[in-house]
């Protein structure tokens, strides 16, 4: 394989969390008296920091995002965190990267709590050697973070034996601002435009592709 290090993205890349991640930002707009009726117009939190989405999308205040995401968590950690399930062909396309000696890592915005949960509930913890992801305190939130703190903890000297794969703008740019070649995934929450003008080195249409890059 040409790539030793291969860095995932969670939601929208190995899971389609999409049913439960907006249905606990319709539950947290709901305690502001805001009403959400089709789904798809919160599409753009899956991916992102949560904070960050409530303050672009909404207009919310520091206090009131970060009050939100209080709410938002309410309703994950009660059931959101497991309307969610793996897209066809991840598993498969896991093993036959660890079954090659690779190094798989997870780089997340998801708390690291919340994660650790969803990759154990799907059986998915294990293919993965090291777990990066946010902190509940958003002291470690963005992408670009995320990776950075991974690559500290993988001990990588050689940033062009690493991969990142994700299915959102922040993915890619998270991956360039570390200086990582990186793969958009088109079965997930962002389109072909979104990863290509964010810079995108391959687009992939289906996980078995990234056994072949």
């Amino acid at each position: 394989m040409k790539y030793k290090y291969y860095l995932f993205d969670l939601d929208g890349t190995l899971t389609d969390s999409g049913i439960g991640i907006t249905n606990s930002v319709m539950y947290a707009l709901e305690k502001f008296d805001i009403h959400v009726s089709d789904r798809k117009e919160l599409y753009p939190f899956i991916g992102p920091p949560l904070t960050d989405s409530f303050k672009k999308y909404y207009g919310f205040s520091e206090k009131d995002a970060l009050q939100a995401v209080e709410y938002y968590r309410e309703y994950f950690r009660a059931g959101g965190i497991f309307e969610n399930a793996v897209y066809e062909g991840i598993p498969e396309m896991l093993g036959e990267l660890k079954s090659g000696n690779a190094v798989i890592a997870l780089a997340t915005s998801k708390p690291y709590e919340f994660t650790v949960q969803i990759l154990d509930h799907f059986d998915l913890h294990q293919y993965f050697g090291h777990v990066g992801a946010a902190t509940m305190d958003g002291r470690i939130s963005g992408k670009a973070d995320v990776i950075r703190h991974l690559l500290d903890k993988l001990e990588v000297t050689d940033k062009s034996s690493v991969l990142m794969i994700g299915d959102r703008d922040q993915d890619i740019e998270g991956a360039k601002a570390n200086g990582l070649h990186c793969v958009g995934v088109l079965w997930g929450y962002g389109s072909i435009d979104e990863l290509m003008n964010a810079g995108a080195d391959y687009i992939v249409s289906v996980p078995s592709d990234i056994l072949n890059l």
